[in-house]
């Protein structure tokens, strides 16, 4: 299509990949997916990389997390998508957490495109549009939109198919809102009344982000506040004008990342003691190998046909991490599942490249760990962590004991190692999670609660060094860590420290901050923290 110029490589070249199908036209069925991870397991394979999700059920309900749990006995690791359902909360799947769960970002290149109003007003957006009917930049056009400027959506002003008149939408460029319908096929719509372009407008639930599509017609896709705009214009001049304009491929995007507007969202509803998302990755107009099948927009009346496309959603940064931790496997080859999860939670940055904290694309504002987790995946120095948190597969089944699991619904997790519970979690909270999840009581201000965490960390830099730590305030509790310095030898590679949250002032929302291991060199061992106060009910 002409976009995204220059030389691709993946996250690990060196990487053999093998490929199980699992989806058909009729769906993703659970017995297709565990026969595969049997099948993938017993190939060999190190890394499972599963675009896919179905909403959230209990541990012992949901296939995936068994299947995943089998897999990771086997030390393979499994990166999994978050799933596309944001920016609502409590919007994620896979949150097992043997199973890293991964996030959406943008990334420093975009797609920009241009609609320059009849007043002159220019307006940037997003597009991928490539055909030969090209509107004229010098020229405008005649410009209408099916709406008000309200909020209040309506079929025509979203361009659902059948909503659009011909006699007033033929020769014209269309406004239509984002929802119900593919992006895409609003574009189709448009063009089937006689349209000769579209402006695509974000709402209030995808606000500022930009999603570049293979349009069929020419279009481009515009933020919510420049979409306001747009319909204003239209609404409030008799005869508006515009005209859309294509400028291929730009590099060095500021503020990015930025964690996408779709990407799921926290809090872990099934154990709020886990932290999910684990992360975020680029999934935001991600270059793709693409079938020979299906026209670009997947739509069956294009017959363009690439072997490349620009794809979104966590589909595209679930693949990022999976590449990454082959590339940690590779160097470490006898590191398990957790621990090369753990070099990529605690390795993550939380600021973009204004050195400003990751902002959240449907709001503008800064996102919190429920939207990015640890944070966005620093590759390099996910290589060399310093220190690890690492879990064993009987760690998570006690973790499974720990939520209150009977003999039948654990039963499924122990087919066939025969795991029996050893209680050796005091709490959920316990778990060597990277991430720190404190749930306290919602009388705990009050009564002055206590509530003490354990992690235990092991050493994997230099055989000789000494960590110190650093801790975020809070406002609802105070914070300590003991002891506050770790000292490692040849003979002393595993310190376990505890946390120890004192309610002080029942906060209204969740607080968030970190926990940060120093070794005053080049290791930084960044966990995420998260203070919530349960509610009555």
């Amino acid at each position: 299509m002409g976009y995204a110029y220059g030389t691709a490589r993946g996250m690990a070249p060196g990487a053999r990949v093998a490929a199980y199908k699992v989806c058909w036209k009729s769906g993703c069925f659970s017995s297709d997916i565990l026969s595969a991870v049997d099948r993938a397991v017993a190939d060999g394979v190190n890394v499972l990389s599963i675009s896919l999700g179905g909403g959230v059920s209990s541990y012992y309900r949901d296939s995936l997390s068994i299947g995943a749990f089998g897999a990771m006995e086997m030390g393979v690791f499994i990166s999994c998508s978050a799933g596309n359902g944001g920016p609502d909360p409590i919007s994620l799947t896979n949150v097992s957490p043997w199973v890293t769960t991964v996030g959406a970002s943008t990334m420093d290149r975009d797609f920009p495109a241009t609609v320059k109003l009849g007043t002159g007003e220019i307006l940037t957006g997003a597009s991928l549009y490539k055909g030969q009917k090209n509107l004229l930049v010098n020229k405008q056009y005649p410009l209408i939109y099916h709406g008000s400027n309200s909020s209040n959506l309506t079929p025509s002003s979203m361009c659902l198919e059948g909503t659009l008149d011909k006699r007033s939408v033929a020769g014209k460029i269309v406004i239509c809102d984002r929802g119900i319908s593919p992006r895409v096929q609003k574009g189709q719509v448009v063009k089937d009344a006689g349209g000769i372009g579209m402006i695509l407008s974000n709402t209030a639930s995808n606000g500022e982000e930009l999603v570049a599509d293979c349009h069929l017609l020419p279009a481009v896709a515009v933020g919510e506040s420049k979409g306001n705009s747009i319909k204003h214009y239209a609404a409030a001049n008799r005869n508006p004008t515009a005209t859309l304009a294509f400028l291929g491929t730009k590099l060095g995007i500021r503020p990015s990342p930025v964690v996408a507007a779709f990407s799921s969202r926290g809090p872990n509803i099934l154990s709020l003691e886990i932290l999910k998302p684990d992360m975020v990755a680029p999934g935001v107009n991600i270059l793709a190998a693409w079938t020979g099948e299906l026209g670009p927009s997947s739509l069956p009346t294009d017959l363009r046909r690439t072997k490349f496309n620009i794809l979104s959603g966590t589909s595209m940064s679930c693949p990022h991490v999976s590449g990454v931790a082959a590339l940690i496997k590779s160097k470490h080859p006898d590191w398990s599942p957790a621990a090369i999860k753990s070099a990529l939670m605690t390795t993550a940055y939380v600021h973009d490249n204004t050195q400003n904290p990751l902002k959240d694309a449907s709001a503008a504002t800064p996102s919190t760990p429920y939207d990015h987790g640890a944070g966005h995946i620093y590759p390099i120095k996910a290589l060399d962590p310093g220190l690890v948190y690492d879990i064993g597969a009987q760690d998570y089944y006690d973790f499974l004991c720990a939520q209150g699991l009977t003999s039948s619904e654990l039963a499924v997790f122990s087919k066939f190692s025969n795991r029996s519970c050893r209680h050796s979690l005091a709490t959920s909270g316990d778990l060597n999670y990277p991430a720190i999840s404190a749930v306290l009581p919602e009388n705990a201000s009050t009564t002055r609660t206590f509530l003490t965490l354990h992690r235990t960390v092991t050493n994997v830099g230099p055989t000789v060094s000494s960590y110190h730590v650093a801790i975020s305030p809070f406002k609802g509790a105070f914070v300590k860590v003991e002891p506050a310095r770790l000292d490692f030898t040849a003979k002393i590679k595993k310190i376990t420290y505890k946390i120890t949250f004192t309610a002080r002032s029942r906060q209204t929302a969740p607080e968030f901050g970190s926990i940060i291991w120093k070794d005053g060199g080049v290791h930084r061992v960044r966990s995420p923290v998260v203070i919530t106060w349960l509610t009555p009910l």
